[in-house]
């Protein structure tokens, strides 16, 4: 799947059981316009910064770790992001889509997610990297050792066009 086509996201988005994940961090990277596009077409969107937020509103132990961190100045500890992770991936349904960005974040965390994918017979579609600096590195070269790996493209046109019936 691995392309410099743009052509190739009208492939991996043709509907609601589409897995994409973004190499390029969190969700205020992503343009507006594709977070709607996203919803028009029932993928959720998925980032841990959304994840520690809904946490920390719930008061949940979890979150309550991650507030403690924040408000410390301290990042929020791999294994809480991881345990977020998980806790959003095992209580999906499985043959819904996601847009999953800011996760993974490093190698170790690249081959749990695909662990849970295992585990629950599903796989991505494409690993999208937005940027060069996003195509660089091992969670890079990780996934496009896979095939999955799809560089430097304008995504907008072409989310917009899987979008219509």
């Amino acid at each position: 799947m691995a392309s410099d086509s743009p052509s190739n996201l009208f492939s991996i988005t043709a509907g609601r059981s589409t897995k994409l994940l973004f190499l390029d961090g969190e969700a205020a990277g992503l343009p507006e316009v594709w977070r709607d596009q996203f919803r028009s077409l029932h993928i959720e969107h998925v980032s841990p910064g959304l994840l520690v937020n809904q946490e920390i509103c719930r008061r949940s132990p979890l979150g309550q770790s991650a507030e403690h961190a924040i408000r410390r100045g301290d990042p929020v500890p791999a294994a809480t992001l991881v345990a977020l992770a998980r806790r959003w991936f095992m209580a999906r349904k499985p043959d819904a889509g996601f847009a999953l960005t800011g996760f993974p974040a490093t190698l170790l965390q690249a081959r749990i997610l695909d662990e849970w994918l295992d585990a629950r017979d599903e796989s991505l579609d494409a690993v999208l990297a937005l940027t060069p600096a996003s195509a660089r590195g091992e969670l890079a070269d990780y996934y496009r050792l896979h095939g999955l790996l799809v560089e430097n493209f304008d995504a907008a046109p072409a989310l917009a066009h899987a979008s219509r019936p």
